[in-house]
């Protein structure tokens, strides 16, 4: 996998349009300078967590004794249930019920932003090629940044997109990683029944 295939999955898996409609109803009520700072913390706060799961990932695999194949295999199937839910929402969205007053840690952080699905990807690519982790760095770095530009864009885009359009985005961002789990999945099942050497 290259960096920028990397930074693809990252990016899908983030699902920032996804998530514009989502974080507009939580910030309602909120005065639009508090909102960029709220925001600001909680994409902040995002990355550290899915660096330490990069950098920790291995270190957590070992001490639970699960193999690679074990995580790509449940990374599939959390990815999948993401996608599902993207290509048909629920009326709670697509991490469900989120609590009311200003969002600290949960729900933008964490799961909007740093959901297990990502905590999940970026663990297994620290886990995999632990010897290229600043390419996976550089990968999170250029997902990240592209979903903080179009986060902290959020009101603009809703009002040139319009919520049919962002609903659009967000489904074939959903068919996107539907097809990526079932890649994820088979690799693992595939890595488990074959294992090199």
């Amino acid at each position: 996998m290259t960096i920028t295939s990397a930074a693809l999955l990252l990016f899908f898996i983030l699902d920032p349009l996804g998530n514009i409609p989502v974080l507009l109803g939580l910030f309602k009520g909120i005065p639009a300078a508090r909102q960029r700072r709220i925001l600001a913390r909680e994409l902040v706060i995002a990355l550290v967590v899915l660096m330490l799961f990069l950098w920790g990932g291995q270190h957590v695999l070992s001490l639970m004794h699960l193999r690679q194949e074990s995580v790509s295999i449940a990374g599939g199937i959390v990815l999948f249930l993401i996608g599902l839910r993207m290509i048909f929402p629920t009326a709670e969205g697509v991490m469900g019920d989120v609590p009311g007053g200003e969002p600290f840690i949960v729900p933008v952080a964490i799961p909007m932003i740093a959901g297990p699905s990502g905590m999940a990807a970026v663990m297994l690519l620290g886990s995999q090629h632990p010897a290229r982790m600043g390419e996976w760095m550089l990968a999170l770095a250029l997902a990240w940044g592209a979903t903080a530009l179009i986060l902290l864009c959020a009101p603009w885009l809703q009002k040139l997109l319009g919520n049919r359009a962002l609903t659009a985005v967000e489904r074939l961002m959903g068919m996107v990683i539907v097809a990526l789990s079932v890649q994820m999945f088979l690799d693992g099942v595939a890595s488990y029944l074959h294992p090199p050497g």
